[in-house]
């Protein structure tokens, strides 16, 4: 069974059609068993929204977690142990939304789909 972490920015650019999403990243997701989407995510976009710093995403806000279920994704767990590797992770990067992605991928052995190259060498990236 395989199994793929989205990155939030990957997760919105998928609700939407968005030409950013390369075609090696959708078809990732289209083979894997099960899409996953961080709840870290969920409070990531709802925060961005209110700042006003994504309001292409305002109009999704009150159905993002039934548009997953439509997608035929699931939400990732977040238990204390990935916050925990998230916090004592060694790695510089102090976005705490990418922390937790990037724990989540370790503990879980998922591979990220993600644009950000900071995850490299840290978790398998596709994009």
């Amino acid at each position: 069974m395989t199994a793929v972490l989205l990155d939030t920015h990957a997760w919105a650019w998928s609700l939407v059609g968005d030409a950013r999403l390369p075609a090696r990243a959708l078809a990732a997701m289209n083979q894997a068993d099960r899409v996953l989407v961080s709840p870290i995510s969920f409070f990531e976009i709802a925060r961005k929204v209110r700042l006003g710093k994504w309001p292409e995403m305002a109009p999704f806000i009150d159905r993002l977690p039934s548009l997953l279920q439509e997608q035929g994704g699931a939400v990732a767990s977040l238990s204390p142990a990935t916050c925990l590797l998230a916090g004592m992770m060694d790695w510089p990067h102090r976005d705490p939304f990418d922390r937790l992605l990037a724990a989540t991928a370790q503990q879980d052995n998922l591979a990220l789909i993600s644009a950000d190259m900071v995850f490299d060498g840290i978790v398998t990236r596709l994009w």
